[in-house]
């Protein structure tokens, strides 16, 4: 019993940190102020984080769990590699709009990237990289694209969308990207390999 009592006051901790994160930013938001949303004492927070920084670098590390976790899940094997970026754009975007701790954590890894050695959006561009690499071994882009370039443009504009939405949600909606992906698909894609894609797939929810 005290296990889990300690595992779900280190997740409400984390909870509230990310939140306090999310509102105040980094340098703002207080300890005691975190304690206190997630219902314990300071004394119980030091328990489990030595500082601040130490809480931080938890809801980073936590955010790139659930997202990464989220990018596996919809890169499905039954679907192509442009297919399985379509998805993993969705299922990102909605991590980040419902989920507290992908999104602060997410924007504190962007701040300061250097302080976990995670780069959260350095990972995302090697995956948009890599699906765009597949797509052009498996014929499925147009001739004249060059992946380098797509891996620019796609990995800017779902960036672009991020920043946007910590102030506005709807740049993470699934209307939102779904209008990018049908803007510049029929650009990017084969004509028989654009007749096979779904902007507006997400992976089912398990």
């Amino acid at each position: 019993m005290k296990q889990e009592r300690a595992a779900h006051t280190r997740q409400s901790l984390i909870r509230s940190a990310a939140e306090a994160f999310e509102q105040h930013g980094y340098v703002r938001a207080s300890l005691a102020q975190i304690s206190s949303s997630a219902g314990v004492s300071t004394g119980a927070l030091h328990f489990h984080f030595a500082n601040k920084a130490a809480l931080a670098s938890t809801v980073e590390a936590s955010a790139a769990v659930v997202l990464r976790r989220s990018a596996q899940a919809a890169q499905r094997p039954d679907l192509n590699a442009l297919q399985q970026l379509i998805s993993t754009s969705h299922a990102l975007a909605d991590q980040l709009c419902h989920d507290a701790v992908a999104r602060a954590g997410y924007r504190l890894n962007c701040e300061t990237p250097h302080r976990t050695g995670l780069e959260l959006r350095g990972e995302w561009q090697e995956c948009v990289r890599h699906l765009l690499a597949r797509a052009a071994e498996d014929h499925l882009l147009a001739d004249g694209i060059a992946c380098e370039d797509l891996t620019t443009s796609v990995t800017a504009a779902t960036i672009g969308f991020e920043v946007l939405g910590r102030r506005d949600f709807g740049w993470l909606s699934p209307a939102s990207l779904t209008r990018f992906w049908r803007l510049v698909l029929p650009r990017w894609a084969t004509a028989p390999t654009l007749a096979g894609l779904d902007p507006e797939q997400r992976p089912a929810t398990t």
